[in-house]
């Protein structure tokens, strides 16, 4: 056999966006390559220039533009746009971004019928100085007075909360919340120094920048200090685990998909390189850090009422990772309690297992932040279909 062809030299031609790079297309002329760019908490088309290795912003959306066909000239594109308070549709429009035509309105009853909440970025100093950027979410036709805050944390680690639709945000907003979505160091979307700060790190620096992002709402006269919530997925629910461990300043926690034993998931997980990157080495090499980063090492400390969710086919963080912080928490007489899903991998699926999960989350938060008992809206012919099976 032989060596096969020649592929030529090559080279790192993104080092010049600080971002995250999604989907990509050459120019006609290969001189050029067209991505699909997330900055921040924004996405836009960006072209490299060969010739160059410069990156030059062709669209400047303010949400999240995110570009999927090409015509074969490049001249045009078919693409996604939403907000904070424009769900998703398709357009088409020139890749200069102008002459933009929707093709769809899909959801054409939530701007006629359904009053928003405000989105917002916002960035505040961390414990160490590290600028942290994040998305601040209040209630239609807010106007000043603390309200209580509902702390947001994304799963990744290495996630992102960018400026886009969703109507789980809109829900907790009419409920007369104020919403963080912090990106905190490990998140996507921003520098190589941000994006890997929290290596061999986590659930210190990460954590700091979240309770800073609290801080500076309540300077602000934004959020209530006596009406803290938090709420996470995957890494979210790993770092919320963490936190309730470390602070009693939260009401009531909704942790999802969590992992609260480093050491027992070793082996378990799919994830198995993240624990090698953000630990360091192994249980049996460095079994003090493994141990010390795991939030059931400090399960002694939580006094936050804590709901807990995980699917039972979950492979990416593994389901006994939450029955085990449930069972540490009830040996102790904690306020918690744990709900299993048949058959839900790590993202559910079902419909109403998303809603039964969304229902008792907002249940527990409303309970123990708000002390109201909270009781969803139910249409008679349904409510013997829904429970958890």
């Amino acid at each position: 056999m032989g060596d096969g062809p020649d592929r030529g030299d090559r080279r790192i031609v993104s080092g010049a966006f600080d971002g995250n790079i999604g989907n990509f297309v050459w120019a006609p002329d290969a001189s050029a390559i067209l991505f699909s760019g997330l900055h921040g908490t924004n996405n836009n088309l960006y072209r490299i220039n060969l010739g160059s290795d410069s990156v030059e912003q062709i669209t400047s959306s303010v949400g999240s533009l995110a570009p999927s066909s090409f015509s074969r000239d490049r001249a045009k594109m078919a693409y996604v746009f939403q907000d904070f308070d424009t769900p998703a549709d398709i357009w088409v429009g020139l890749t200069d971004g102008t002459d933009a035509v929707r093709l769809t309105d899909v959801n054409p009853t939530i701007t006629e019928e359904i009053v928003l909440g405000q989105g917002e970025v916002i960035r505040w100093e961390s414990r160490d100085g590290t600028e942290i950027e994040g998305i601040l979410m209040l209630p239609a036709e807010y106007q000043s007075g603390p309200l209580p805050l509902l702390l947001h944390i994304h799963g990744g680690p290495a996630g992102v909360f960018r400026n886009s639709f969703s109507a789980s945000n809109h829900v907790w907003a009419g409920l007369g919340y104020a919403q963080l979505f912090p990106n905190v160091r490990g998140s996507s979307g921003y520098d190589d120094d941000l994006l890997r700060g929290n290596l061999y790190d986590i659930g210190s620096g990460d954590y700091e920048d979240l309770m800073t992002g609290v801080d500076e709402l309540i300077s602000r006269g934004i959020a209530d200090p006596n009406k803290l919530g938090l709420r996470g997925w995957s890494y979210g629910g790993i770092l919320g685990g963490w936190t309730i461990t470390q602070t009693d300043r939260f009401k009531g926690a909704s942790v999802g998909a969590m992992v609260s034993d480093w050491t027992s998931e070793y082996g378990p997980g799919f994830n198995h390189d993240v624990r090698l990157w953000y630990i360091g080495g192994t249980p049996w090499d460095n079994p003090d850090e493994w141990r010390e980063r795991s939030a059931l090492t400090h399960v002694a400390n939580v006094t936050t009422p804590t709901l807990i969710l995980h699917g039972m086919n979950d492979r990416t963080d593994t389901e006994p990772q939450s029955m085990m912080f449930f069972q540490a928490l009830k040996d102790q007489g904690k306020i918690t309690r744990y709900i299993r899903f048949p058959r839900e991998p790590h993202g559910f699926r079902e419909p109403r297992h998303q809603r039964t999960r969304d229902v008792e989350e907002i249940r527990w938060i409303q309970k123990h932040v708000r002390n109201i008992e909270w009781t969803p809206w139910e249409r008679p012919e349904k409510d013997e279909k829904k429970v958890v099976s």
